[in-house]
Order: C-alpha cells, then structure tokens, then sequence
C-alpha cells in the first residue's frame, strides 16, 4: 500500500512530535521531509528525515523530494508568515494543505497530528491571536468538576478541548441538543486516545435549562464545582422574530441555571456574555444584558463567585459571517454585507476560549469583566480578504452587494457603555468593568412582568406570548429598544 508523502513546515517541537507520531504508527503516511528558515537547523536530520530550506525555496525542493501533502507545524506564526508560507505552498502545487492550532493551545505539551486541519480563509484574518500559556491559567481547575452548558456549541466545544488540558476530574458536556452532545463527546473521546489533554472523565447531559424543576435536580446531582455558561439562543435577526422565546430562554435559563448552583455545591459560575448587550437595540442584546444582571446579583445574594465576561464576534462560530461568506464565495457570489461601514469587534474561538478559563481563575464574583478584542474590523474588508483567499477578485469575479442593516443590528459595536468604565487587571487582555447596579435596582420587578409574557398562568393569561407588550416592557427598562409600528401581537 503506497503511504501518502508529506512534507512538514517547522522542525522545532511541535514538526518533531508530529514526525514521531506519524512514524510510530505507520498508517498516517510518511514524512519525506521538513521545511525550516532555521540556518542551524537546515542540513541537519531528525530521526533520519532530511531538513531543507529556506521555506521559500520549497518550489525547488519538492522537485527533489516529492510530497502530496503539506502540514505547517510552525503554532507560533503570526497572520503575515502564515500567508507567505500558504502562498509558497500553493505554487508548489500542494492539494492539501494542512495546520496544526495556535500556541497557546500546544504550548503546555507535545503537539498531535489529530489537532491538525486543513487550513482555512480565518487563519488569515484581521488580528494576531493572543498567546496564552494554557495550562497554567486553568491550574484552578485541577481535580474538579466541570459542567460547560452550550457545550455542543461553538464557544462550549472549544472551552470542552481547552479544558481537557487542565486536570478536570470531570467534564459536564451539557445542551439540549442530542447530536451536537454526541458530536463534541466523540471528538474529545477521540483526543484523549491520541494522547492530547489528561484522563477527565467525560459525562453527556442533555436537558433543558427552561425547566426548572430538572435544571435543580441536575445541578444538586452533578455536584459540578465550577460552571461556564455558554447556552443561549444567539442569532439576532432570528431573535428579533421570536422575541419572547429569546427572554424564556437567555433570561429565564440563565436564572434557572444560577439559583440551581447557588442551592447546590457550585462554587464558582462563569457567565458568557456578548457586546451586543451594550445599549442593546436587539432581543438578543437586552436578554443578554438582563441575563447579566440577574448572574450578578444572584453571585451577591448566594455569596458564591458568580462573573460575567463580554466580548465580541468570534471568527468562524456556527451562524456567525465567516461561514456565510465562505458559502457565498463557493457558489461564485454575490457576497451580501449590509453596509459599507459595519464593522465588528473579532477574535478567534481558541483565543476567546482561551481568555475566558484565564478569567475565570483572576476574576473576583460580583464583577464583569471584557476581552481586549483589539481595534474593529470592517465586515467589506473581511469579504474582500476571504474572496481573495479562495483565488478571486472582489468585484471583478465576486460581486459585493449592501442589503441594508437588518432587524436588530447596529453599524458598530461597542464593548461598554458610557455608564461603565474599563479597569487593569493583572492580565493585559482582561479588563474589568467598573459599573453601577443595573435597572436602578428593579431587576426582581422587571423579571415579575417579563414572566408574565413567557409563561402561561391560569388566570393571568392576558400578556401570555404578546410580543408587542414584551417590546414595551423591555423598551421602559431598556430605552434603546425601539418600539416598532409593524411589531405584531403574536
């Protein structure tokens, strides 16, 4: 059986511990060579693998030394090398091209060849990525139990790898989604048979945060010491249309889920929180921002380590633009941006995920915290950066057209509002926010009539499902919701 050739780009730890693996188990393929702009390195062997360079010479190389496939093993590397590497590889003629995941997530050990992928249009987009030294921020976590709800999630799949490194005594994979559960269990199975991560064991829960009968029962049972909430209904235009299932769910699961760990043996809950909270003008903002406050205040009361952290668009997370725009480019446009001047805040899934477990263990209960997410990004020149990825021209080949904004979104975003003030932490990237108690203190009479409309009483059923009356509710609490003229009852 002919084994596939590949060539690897970077000799240093992670390349070396990649070729090891590869020749030990003898069915991935062979390695043929490695690449490196290291002038100590190039000549040299390891384990009787020739290393070659520089790595802009691999036109020439590979006539020498044949390879179909190409492995960049360089985690360090930031956007500009990246791309000039991914160029160079192409031209070479490589089909396949794969890459293993930033440093911060292989800093702590030996890199393995079932972290790579093949490589994508958001390993090149806008901003470097924070390094962060992996294990050491999740050292708080060591013999725990840890329950991440959303974990079938962009955000909750991520934390759920991440974590597998920290020493966890279990791991509570938590969603009322059965495949996507299934999906991340099998994924993290499968790591900790290629030796990444340590020995957590690994527990699926499906269930309902809205029901709060079993969201206590489950909660008093897991006995989970620490808790990511990541489970929340997300996409704003689609909220905008279901505006009472986005508060029964974001607002009411979140209070579920927090008087459920303050009655059990939670210790610690870490609230994951967005910018479109910040003088919301969407559902999703303003239960979000409820959402906030009523972790919050119930950390106060319970006297546990309850937090909030907010940030920004994560790149390529299920229904967020990156996918959309990979799928329209594909099918050879056009490419739809609302407008010309939308931009948002961006940071990639590992380092966010990353930021957060470090948050969890500098953060104080009681407070909130925000994500440096670096300056805004305009969504056109995100389009257009992507569109030349996939080998096109932005408006020659691929048009770009404006469709407005839609229900719910702004034109720019921002991380707090004039009413909170950022602060230093002992982390560069983690700010926390000085901030005053929301709803001047009438969070308990605003959740009263929000209740009203998301559930069905005997008797008081008039408000029941009424979607005009719940924009006047939130639009007395919240005065950046609008009321809408075309706003049906139901």
């Amino acid at each position: 059986m002919k084994k596939n050739k590949i060539i690897i780009i970077g000799a240093g730890f992670a390349g070396t511990s990649i070729a090891s693996e590869i020749r030990e188990k003898g069915v991935l393929g062979e390695v043929s060579a490695f690449l490196d702009d290291d002038p100590e390195k190039i000549g040299g062997n390891f384990e009787d693998i020739p290393i070659f360079g520089p790595i802009s010479e691999i036109e020439t190389i590979v006539q020498k030394i044949p390879a179909e496939e190409a492995l960049i093993a360089i985690p360090s590397a930031g956007k500009e090398q990246l791309i000039r590497i991914y160029r160079t590889l192409e031209r070479a003629g490589f089909k396949r091209i794969r890459i293993l995941p930033g440093i911060s997530q292989i800093l702590d050990g030996d890199a393995h060849l079932i972290q790579a992928r093949e490589i994508d249009a958001q390993d090149f987009l806008p901003r470097e990525p924070i390094v962060i030294a992996l294990k050491k921020s999740i050292q708080y976590l060591r013999g725990k139990r840890v329950l991440i709800t959303g974990a079938g999630g962009s955000i909750g799949n991520e934390l759920s790898r991440q974590l597998l490194s920290g020493g966890a005594e279990r791991l509570y994979l938590f969603g009322h989604g059965e495949n996507s559960i299934y999906e991340i269990e099998r994924e993290l199975r499968i790591l900790q048979e290629e030796g990444v991560g340590e020995k957590a064991t690994i527990v699926p829960v499906i269930g309902e945060l809205q029901d709060q009968d079993y969201t206590s029962f489950i909660l008093n049972r897991l006995k989970a010491d620490v808790v990511f909430h990541c489970a929340a209904y997300k996409h704003v235009p689609m909220l905008e249309f279901n505006p009472v299932e986005a508060i029964k769910n974001n607002v009411f699961g979140t209070k579920n889920l927090v008087e459920a760990a303050s009655a059990s043996s939670t210790k610690k809950l870490v609230f994951i929180s967005t910018d479109k909270a910040v003088d919301p003008c969407s559902i999703y903002g303003a239960s979000k921002l409820i959402a906030e406050e009523v972790v919050l205040e119930e950390g106060v009361k319970s006297g546990k380590e309850y937090m909030v952290v907010r940030f920004g668009n994560v790149l390529g997370s299920r229904g967020s633009i990156v996918p959309l725009l990979r799928k329209q480019i594909l099918k050879g446009g056009p490419v739809t941006i609302t407008h010309p001047e939308t931009s948002r805040f961006f940071m990639t899934i590992p380092e966010a995920c990353s930021l957060v477990l470090k948050t969890g263990g500098v953060g104080e209960g009681g407070n909130s915290y925000i994500l440096e997410m670096g300056k805004p990004y305009k969504i056109k020149n995100l389009a257009e950066q992507m569109i030349n990825f996939y080998g096109f021209k932005p408006e020659k080949e691929i048009p770009i057209t404006y469709i407005g904004l839609r229900p719910g979104e702004k034109l720019t975003e921002r991380l707090y509002s004039k009413k909170e003030t950022p602060a230093d932490t002992e982390h560069p990237y983690i700010k926390k926010l000085i901030r005053k108690r929301g709803f001047n203190g009438c969070l308990d009479e605003l959740l009263e009539v929000l209740c009203t409309v998301c559930f069905y009483k005997n008797g008081e059923d008039h408000h029941y499902r009424n979607r005009q009356y719940l924009r006047s509710i939130l639009h007395s609490y919240i005065p950046t919701i609008k009321m809408k003229e075309d706003e049906p009852e139901y």
